[in-house]
């Protein structure tokens, strides 16, 4: 299993605009993740309703996960979007 731990780099944290753009990059990299805090439950990255009930704040550690083959590069350029609290999944890292 592939994994990144990350701090939200958004200040509001996971929280309405952030975590759409979360859910929307996590459903684009077209392979299955997981997110949760690190005392938490993992829930499916692509769903809106489980990413806003993480209730992750800015700066809080995060963990991202995939068992999806060819993972990493995916994990890496949503840990790249979630730590620098970017508007946009980047193309590359």
């Amino acid at each position: 299993m592939a994994e990144r731990r990350v701090n939200v780099g958004w200040a509001e944290g996971l929280h309405a605009r952030p975590a759409s753009i979360f859910v929307r990059a996590a459903t684009a990299s077209g392979i299955p993740v997981t997110v949760s805090k690190a005392d938490g439950n993992p829930v499916n990255a692509a769903s809106m309703l489980a990413v806003l009930g993480l209730g992750a704040h800015g700066g809080e550690e995060i963990i991202l996960a995939s068992e999806a083959e060819n993972a990493e590069a995916a994990l890496d350029r949503l840990a790249k979007l979630v730590a620098e609290g970017l508007d946009e999944l980047p193309e590359t890292v």
